[in-house]
């Protein structure tokens, strides 16, 4: 885990390499789309179900255990259904994992960064799945060379070698890990799943794989990203929002399932 001192873009925070152990784990081929998202996020809206002439409840989305609906097209424009969800904080990431998690009798979450590192490697030593050369990138990873400045559908592009779709770019994933910039240098030599638990703090968390909007240094498989209070400086509530980013169009996530 982490990269080489000789890996061109690399950053402070992704040493030293260490060597971790993980437990097997299933994680999804393509990252969580907004027709999967909105069935958990528009579950319990009364407008909703109006709209769609189903019966009405008094229950509604509570702001707690649901999204509450945001103030502008939460798409920004570029669609819904299959289109990976974007805009969305940790916490409701998290929150979503919980409720697929009951809704299907099988535990899922967020990876760690050490699952989505490995994950994103697929077995290789080099910057990116597909190699050290960010010229092949186009044919595994949406950016901003060849994105036209959007999200787009997921597994469109060519998977890594265990048939995983866009761990490189389209959309930056949310991680369970919080951000320590020094994290790496107080793990020991030989770890088993290290985690960084940052408890029920909206802020710092680990977004990783780059985006649509992104250059190739930030597609790379070691590179971190954290996450900013600045990617909600538009919401206009007070508080601000725990579930949706205002300025974050390039975050969603994909999801895990331990294999025991």
């Amino acid at each position: 885990m982490g990269s080489p001192e000789s890996e061109p873009g690399r950053e402070p925070d992704e040493s030293p390499q260490h060597e971790v152990k993980l437990p097997a784990f299933y994680i999804g081929k393509i990252e969580v789309t907004w027709d999967e998202y909105d069935q958990f996020g528009f579950s319990l809206d009364l407008r909703r179900k109006r709209k769609l002439g189903v019966e009405l409840s008094k229950e509604g989305a509570d702001a707690v255990s649901r999204p509450t609906p945001p103030y502008a097209d939460e798409s920004w424009g570029w669609g819904k259904e299959k289109q990976p969800v974007i805009g969305i904080t940790h916490y409701s990431a998290v929150k979503y994992c919980e409720w697929l998690s009951a809704a299907t009798g099988k535990k899922y979450r967020l990876p760690t960064e050490a699952e989505w590192e490995y994950a994103a490697r697929a077995g290789t030593k080099t910057a990116y799945s597909s190699g050290d050369d960010p010229s092949a990138l186009g044919d595994y990873a949406w950016y901003r060379a060849n994105s036209g400045e959007q999200p787009h559908v997921g597994g469109e592009k060519k998977p890594n070698a265990w048939g995983l779709h866009d761990m490189h770019g389209n959309v930056a994933e949310w991680t369970a890990d919080a951000y320590g910039a020094e994290f790496y240098k107080k793990v020991p030599g030989t770890v088993t799943a290290p985690f960084n638990d940052g408890g029920e703090a909206l802020y710092p968390h680990v977004v990783r794989g780059g985006s649509w909007d992104d250059d190739p240094p930030r597609l790379r498989s070691a590179a971190r990203r954290s996450s900013d209070e600045k990617w909600s400086r538009r919401d206009p509530q007070n508080p601000k929002s725990k579930w949706w980013h205002t300025d974050a169009t390039f975050v969603g996530f994909r999801v895990v399932r331990p294999a025991e």
